[in-house]
């Protein structure tokens, strides 16, 4: 059986605090899977029963962001950009996270797998 996870991209540059890198990836991990839980029922229904795994990594800045999308829409996987609010410590419209599948890990990986862990 195929191995199903959602990867969530977090920007290091902004220099945000814990909580908001917290609160950034809860963002996107929601605003994604329901996403694939929208689009893709079979892709989410095997992730949702086989744990939910989930992994966080860093990205140094916005541009990797944009190709790392560009990928994603190639390889025709969801993913959920998320914009900051502006109400703490961001400019309204700041690009702070990614939230990618949940998918087939070996798609995923195929994308992400050179980046580290937050």
């Amino acid at each position: 059986m195929d191995e199903y996870k959602q990867v969530i991209l977090i920007r290091t540059d902004l220099k945000m605090g814990v909580g908001k890198k917290c609160a950034q990836s809860c963002h996107a991990s929601v605003s994604a899977s329901d996403l694939v839980r929208r689009k893709n029922k079979v892709s989410w229904k095997q992730w949702k029963n086989s744990g939910q795994k989930k992994v966080v990594l860093k990205i140094d800045n916005v541009d990797i962001i944009k190709d790392i999308i560009i990928q994603l829409e190639k390889e025709k996987i969801d993913y959920f950009l998320v914009k900051d609010a502006g109400l703490t410590q961001l400019t309204p419209g700041t690009i702070t996270a990614l939230g990618i599948g949940p998918a087939r890990s070996s798609q995923i990986d195929e994308i992400t797998g050179d980046l580290k862990l937050l």
